[in-house]
């Protein structure tokens, strides 16, 4: 998995591509602790992810869980492997899919 990293003022990007899954979440989860205060706005770019595990589902729903105390979360380009994932575990109701 490869993360990278965009901000301008309190807004972060992360474009994430390859895997994540049990062996690369804490990655991602280490990023979004260096980089996520003061953030209000957080997108997530899965324009190249391949896959998504469980493990990578929490790290996203923690981070809903900080950007509904700090501003707004979102994730783009999601390719069908991975919006089928949110759609059948239920996250495509609780996280912004655009």
């Amino acid at each position: 998995m490869e993360i990278s990293k965009k901000s301008q003022g309190s807004t972060l990007e992360l474009a994430v591509s390859g895997r994540l899954d049990t062996t690369t979440a804490p990655m991602l989860e280490a990023e979004l602790k260096r980089s996520i205060d003061g953030v209000t706005e957080l997108y997530f770019d899965f324009t190249a992810l391949e896959y998504l595990s469980s493990a990578g589902l929490r790290v996203l729903l923690a981070a809903q869980k900080v950007m509904n105390k700090q501003g707004k979360m979102a994730i783009r380009n999601v390719n069908e492997t991975i919006s089928e994932v949110f759609e059948i575990t239920g996250f495509s109701e609780i996280l912004t899919i655009e």
